[in-house]
């Protein structure tokens, strides 16, 4: 699925003009509905043809939600709607796992084809909304190496690297970690999540009521603290010491995606920011597919914690490169 996702956000949506992208957009949230109906009745084989298709509609949503919430002349405005936008994406982390969760407790593991469709009313609610959603009226929009150049998805790319390279990890590694590390019950280890959510959540909030007006010192605390909170949860001693890291590598998690959003729309056209925007969900993408093999790959020759706190290096790289270049700049930061 991150495959198909990455191809849709790195080639299918920038092709598109606007006129084109908007019936493609509502297309996929329609097909996105079809898909769950047809995951509850799919055999294996029909699960491997489908899931690609949820991957090419995700990849057509997402982008372009961004892409609409900037779209207004206010900047203010456009910035706390960034903020809504994340806001939801924290709200769907903890509404999808309770959802899951509560399926699967009332009818057991053989319910878990219904999980899909607990899911549909969401999806519905997502399809009939997807007409209103607007976009930008313009005939012709700059893709390829011009959105590339542009110092806001520069800024961008650099300033998500610094958060979603542990990210990627702790999502794929950290209950597998926090079970060896403190010999955790499952239902424990995977506790670990709720604070980091929690925390995130509210982070994300905070900037939807109250965006900042300057960027410069929430991305640079929002940096230390995933540098000396990575460290800190490798290092950590106890469980409870490791439970409050987690929550408080919440607040980055919440802060630095919107964060990079902003800058987006601080630093590009509307004929920009489609392909920007694309490009910068699609090097996410990257990350999320790329990080967790490396890390199981080295995790086998030097240990998971350790192969965990190598990611320090990209981070560390990515935050001295990002403020080297941006740190002056009044009209990014």
């Amino acid at each position: 699925i991150y495959i198909s996702t990455f191809i849709s956000t790195s080639y299918l949506n920038p092709l598109l003009n606007p006129i084109k992208r908007r019936k493609a957009f509502i297309i996929s949230n329609i097909a996105i509905v079809i898909v769950l109906i047809i995951y509850f009745f799919a055999n294996q084989y029909i699960l491997w043809l489908v899931t690609p298709v949820a991957g090419i509609a995700s990849g057509l949503i997402l982008p372009n939600l961004i892409t609409s919430a900037s779209l207004v002349n206010e900047r203010r405005l456009a910035e706390k709607l960034l903020g809504l936008y994340s806001t939801s994406l924290s709200i769907s982390l903890i509404i999808g796992p309770s959802l899951e969760s509560y399926v699967l407790k009332i009818g057991g593991s053989e319910a878990y084809r219904a999980v899909f469709i607990a899911f549909l009313p969401i999806a519905l609610l997502g399809a009939v909304l997807s007409f209103t959603i607007r976009f930008p009226d313009i005939s012709t929009e700059k893709r390829g190496k011009n959105a590339l150049r542009n110092k806001g998805f520069i800024s961008s790319i650099l300033s998500i690297t610094t958060y979603n390279v542990p990210f990627a990890a702790l999502t794929a590694f950290l209950t597998i970690y926090a079970k060896t590390k403190f010999d955790l019950p499952n239902d424990v280890a995977y506790f670990s999540y709720i604070p980091f959510f929690a925390l995130s959540f509210l982070t994300r909030s905070y900037m939807t009521i109250r965006p900042f007006k300057t960027l410069r010192l929430p991305l640079l605390v929002s940096i230390l603290i995933t540098i000396c909170g990575l460290l800190g949860i490798i290092l950590s001693p106890s469980y409870l010491i490791f439970i409050l890291l987690m929550a408080i590598l919440g607040i980055p998690h919440g802060s630095i995606f919107p964060m990079s959003t902003i800058m987006i729309a601080r630093s590009t056209t509307q004929d920009e920011r489609n392909a920007a925007n694309s490009y910068f969900l699609a090097y996410n993408n990257i990350l999320f597919m790329g990080v967790p093999a490396i890390v199981g790959y080295l995790s086998s020759l030097i240990g998971l914690g350790n192969a965990m706190l190598l990611l320090e290096i990209p981070v560390v790289i990515a935050s001295i490169a990002f403020f080297v270049k941006f740190w002056s700049d009044n009209s990014l930061l």
